[in-house]
Parts: structure tokens; sequence; C-alpha cells
């Protein structure tokens, strides 16, 4: 050893004893780079703030957060050693890692619209149901609205004002569930009918696959773990008020890994919105065998409402084939192949007369009118 290690040893054992000889860090005592101490403070803070709020509060987000409230932001990998080291970051080894992840994403904004909606209860124990229009490009929440059930027409309806707004998709993309597409049960339901009329491509993951509609589905987790934070709403007015907060909070005030750490607002106003091709419709053809019952009538439903067609009382029984598109329904004799009815579709109307006889009273027994002796 050279003299001055034994001499800096001499003195350790004079102040410490056998203590002061032991193995001592040779770590700097100052770092110029360390993060600052009041920088730390504000991750801790906001760690617990955004994890009350029911928001995403990994690294990312943090960082974006100190960004705004103009505060040096450190790495990713810097943050993260905070939190773990204060002991806010649970390890999680067998969770998936992010790079085995395949992430598809339309290129511009209303390029695909994704839907869904959920169940939440109120504060009586309540079941409801929330509706959500999520843009895929952007993940920007178009629409969030609360329902006592959701309905096909509650769709439809949701879907047009939400074009009104913010014009028409080129698609969409849901699930199969009953609202959004009659495919496996025949026919077309009357979203169907509205894509097919305005030439938006209505696209539908698989039965059991809900990978395919990825972003609406994590966005699910993050709506319930914000509204789990809230009291419970008490009626359905009550929970929209909370959801028009969290769609303001969602889409300028939470940044996104997956848009580069922007809010969904910055990503949908950065590019031009895409328009459908106003020449694409979607032509639609069904054919359904049946027979005229004993008034002359047929039922046909569409888009979910039930239809009576008027053949006529001459046509009782016959067995026919009817032949539906757009605008029209062909009714047609089985055994002479000969057209007995055509019926123009009206979705306002509930009853179609037969359009190859001339309108008229229905026949039925004899009034007063009918006889010369009561003019």
């Amino acid at each position: 050893m050279s003299w001055r290690w034994v001499h800096t040893l001499v003195q350790r054992y004079e102040a410490d004893g056998l203590a002061g000889l032991e193995p001592r860090s040779r770590c700097p005592r100052t770092n110029p780079r360390a993060t600052p101490e009041h920088v730390r403070t504000r991750i801790l803070e906001l760690r617990e703030k955004l994890t009350i709020d029911g928001l995403d509060a990994g690294p990312a987000t943090i960082s974006w957060h100190l960004q705004a409230e103009n505060l040096p932001a450190p790495a990713l990998s810097t943050i993260r050693r905070i939190l773990h080291h204060a002991g806010l970051i649970r390890p999680e080894p067998a969770k998936r890692p992010r790079a085995s992840l395949h992430r598809f994403a339309a290129e511009q904004p209303n390029e695909t619209w994704q839907s869904d909606f959920i169940h939440w209860r109120l504060a009586d124990g309540t079941d409801v149901e929330i509706l959500n229009w999520l843009d895929d490009h952007s993940r920007y929440l178009l629409s969030i609205t609360a329902h006592n059930r959701v309905t096909g027409d509650l769709v439809v309806d949701t879907f047009t004002r939400t074009i009104n707004e913010y014009g028409p998709p080129i698609s969409t993309l849901t699930d199969n569930g009953s609202v959004y597409t009659s495919r496996f049960t025949g026919g077309r339901n009357a979203f169907e009918y509205v894509l097919a009329a305005l030439g938006i491509t209505q696209k539908n993951g698989h039965p059991g696959h809900p990978q395919t509609q990825g972003k609406i589905e994590r966005f699910h987790q993050t709506l319930k773990r914000w509204l789990a934070t809230r009291p419970p709403a008490a009626d359905l007015p009550t929970l929209q008020v909370q959801l028009d907060t969290f769609r303001t909070i969602y889409n300028t005030a939470r940044p996104h890994r997956a848009l580069n750490r922007h809010t969904p607002a910055q990503a949908y106003q950065a590019r031009p919105t895409a328009r459908p091709d106003p020449t694409t419709h979607a032509g639609h053809y069904r054919i359904r065998f049946d027979h005229v019952d004993k008034f002359g009538k047929l039922s046909l439903r569409r888009a979910g409402h039930m239809h009576h067609l008027g053949v006529g009382i001459t046509h009782r029984h016959k067995h026919i084939v009817i032949l539906i598109d757009t605008t029209q329904a062909t009714v047609i004799h089985l055994d002479t192949s000969e057209i007995i009815a055509t019926h123009t579709i009206d979705p306002n109307r509930t009853y179609w007369r037969n359009q190859e006889k001339e309108p008229g009273r229905w026949p039925g027994p004899p009034t007063m009118n009918d006889d010369p002796k009561h003019p």
C-alpha cells in the first residue's frame, strides 16, 4: 500500500474505529446531471394525482405534464427509476412486451371510426349503457352518450349527429352486435342501410377476436378507470355530465403514447380529414320465400321495423317469392312467375300498398253508402 492510503486508513480508524475501515462507495458526492429535487418531488406528486383522477400515470404522461408546466423533463427511464425507487411501480414480469404488438392505424382522420358500448351502473344499481364513437387515426373521442339501453335506432341517431359535426367517415369498424349488423341473421338493419346510402364501407371484427377493435377496447379501460374514481351518478343526465367532462379531458389534456405524446385533439387536427367516395353505393338485394296470408297481406321486417305489404285478397294463400332491393319490394307468384305486387319502400310508413293495382277501399261487407236506397 502507498503511505497515503495507510494514512487515510489510520485517520478513519481514529475517527470511527474498525467500522471506519469498511469499504466505502466511490461514487461522486455531487452530480451536476442529477434530477433536481423539486422535479423529483413533482414527479411523485403527478403520479399520485393522476392515479387518484383515474388517468394514465406512466412515465410518458408524467413527462408530458412536466413539459406543460415548463419544468425540465428527465428521460422516461429516469422517471421510471424515480417511481421504482419510491415503490410506486409494481413489477409485472409476465406482461406481454409492447414490442411484440402489431399496431394498425388509419392514415387520416375520418378514415375509420370505431364504435362500441359498455355497461355501467348508477348509484342505485341500475344498469345503463355508454355508447362511444372513436376516430381510428387520432383516438379522438367523437361522441360519448349514456342510455338506458343501446338500440339500433340510437346507433343511427348518434352516428348521424356525429357526421353532422365532423363529416362522414370512409369506413366504420365495429363488432358483430345486432345494433351494428344483421349479417348473421339475414337482411340489413337500420345502421347498415344508412352506411349503404352514404357510401360508407362497413367493417366488422371476427367473432371472439376483440383485438381487431383494440383501440376502443383499450379506451374502455381508460373510461372505466376514470369513472370509478368519481361518485356514482344518480341518473342518466348526471352521468352524461361526467362523460362530457371526461371527453374534454381525454381529447385535450391527456397525451397518448401511440400519438407521439400528442393529445387526440392535436392528432385529429394535424391532418386533413378523409372523405368517402361520393360515387360509391353498395347495392343490396334480398330474397325471401313466403305465402300470402288469408287477408291478402305479407309482413316484412326491414331495418328493425315491421312493415305490412298489401298484395290483394285474390292472392291469399299463394306461395310467393319477395325480391327486395334498396327502393322496391317485388312479389312474384312461384307457380306462374307472375309479378302480383310491387311496393315502394318507405321506411316512414308501416303499410305499403300494391303499386300494381289502383288504390281503393279494402273489400268488405256492404255499408249503407253502398246501398242505392241510401245514397
